[in-house]
């Protein structure tokens, strides 16, 4: 069993759903871990246009009030940050969402920015790889290239919540999500509890 990882990876980039990036970041620090971030620039316009926030010099309005002396924000364009070498990237890699040019650019060996730079390296030093990919309907060359990174050693969790928590608002359909990415790594969270079973019949009538 892997140990709960002291510091992650978190690319952003810029699919639809910028909710889930930054509520993974939001639980990942309220649970102590550190976060390596870097938003892609269609991520940082994504974030304007669902969530009304922007990001550019002050990460500040991603926090929301939370301690963040654990984040560290990189460039997009920074392939020489700590990061990109095996020797100080963190112990998993996450991209929520992960837009499917990201996938199709990991499946294909690319490293052309710092998202993807972790990603290679997430694979070749056998880390922990989690995408998460929120596009529908899907394509027969979507597949293929979620198949090949599932064979390269890459966890592809898209982005389909679950309902049997009873969720009552959006956020709640967004935090199941997360939450499973945060399991994934064997990182504590609260917001969703395991399921602890089913009544086994059905409610009076």
């Amino acid at each position: 069993m892997s140990p709960r990882p002291n510091r992650v990876f978190l690319g952003v980039t810029g699919a639809s759903g910028a909710l889930y990036g930054l509520r993974t970041l939001q639980m990942l620090l309220q649970a102590g871990v550190e976060v390596d971030l870097v938003y892609s620039p269609a991520a940082k316009r994504v974030l304007f246009e669902e969530c009304g926030l922007v990001f550019d010099r002050d990460p500040g309005v991603l926090f929301q009030g939370l301690e963040a002396n654990g984040c560290r924000c990189f460039e997009h364009g920074d392939i020489g940050a700590p990061p990109a070498s095996g020797t100080a990237l963190g112990e998993a890699v996450l991209i929520a969402p992960c837009s499917l040019s990201t996938l199709a650019a990991v499946a294909q060996g690319r490293a052309g920015n710092l998202i993807e730079r972790a990603a290679q390296v997430a694979l070749k030093e056998s880390r922990r790889l989690v995408l998460v990919p929120r596009e529908t309907p899907l394509s027969r060359t979507h597949l293929d290239q979620m198949s090949r990174l599932a064979w390269a050693g890459a966890t592809l969790l898209p982005a389909c919540p679950g309902f049997y928590h009873q969720p009552q608002t959006v956020l709640d359909l967004v935090d199941h999500v997360c939450a499973k990415i945060l399991d994934l790594c064997r990182i504590p969270q609260d917001r969703v509890p395991p399921w602890s079973g089913g009544e086994g019949s059905l409610p009076p009538t």
